[in-house]
């Protein structure tokens, strides 16, 4: 039944959806968790910011006005100095990243170079650098600390930078022998920079005021 919502399955004998109840009829039409594949992935993601691992979506938090500035002050840096040097795109989420079977990541912004740069029917299959501005919440914090270093890492992402808008700090960490070593990290007037692209180079006190700028 992969890559169709499965219409079959919502014949069940719960009683129609009460007011404050999950909405049933619509989730008995998608896969149960562990059972998710790229095809069902797809189909969701149309109407949703999710992510795929080991067969199960992450719903991912809508993005505040902060965040989306953070986003945009890095992007625009970026950008300019990959255009500048005509090396590869600069991109941003939504955007599914197929790290590998499987698991389907969706960085806040990410560079991949002109010879990386390779599509999937939704996204790309490569990226050689991904920024995560982390949102509230523990589970926000462990899935940009914790599992997309060591999904990003596994892909081999050359290089992850973790924005952290609760200690205005910026980590910079570099891939080598397959694991990250931590460049960082950066906090105040201090110049957060790519060993990657090494003329990226941002002042974290003025990035940091771009989220306030409004």
């Amino acid at each position: 039944m992969s890559g169709t919502l499965h219409s079959s399955e919502t014949q069940h004998t719960l009683a129609p959806s009460r007011r404050g109840e999950p909405t049933w009829e619509l989730a008995l039409k998608y896969p149960r968790q562990g059972d998710w594949t790229e095809s069902d992935y797809d189909l969701v993601q149309q109407d949703a910011f999710v992510e795929l691992v080991d067969g199960c979506l992450e719903f991912l938090p809508m993005p505040d006005l902060s965040h989306q500035l953070l986003v945009r002050f890095l992007f625009l840096r970026l950008h300019q100095l990959v255009e500048s040097q005509r090396s590869g795109e600069v991109l941003f989420a939504p955007l599914p990243v197929r790290l590998w079977r499987g698991r389907i990541r969706e960085p806040d912004l990410l560079y991949v170079s002109h010879a990386r740069l390779k599509r999937t029917s939704s996204g790309l299959a490569a990226i050689d650098l991904a920024v995560e501005v982390v949102s509230p919440g523990a589970d926000a914090r462990e899935r940009d600390f914790v599992n997309k270093r060591e999904d990003y890492a596994q892909a081999g992402v050359a290089e992850y930078w973790i924005v952290d808008p609760d200690d205005r700090s910026v980590r910079v960490l570099v891939l080598e022998n397959g694991t990250y070593r931590e460049h960082g990290p950066f906090r105040g007037d201090a110049i957060a920079e790519s060993r990657l692209l090494p003329e990226f180079r941002i002042n974290v006190a003025e990035l940091f005021a771009a989220a306030e700028s409004l």
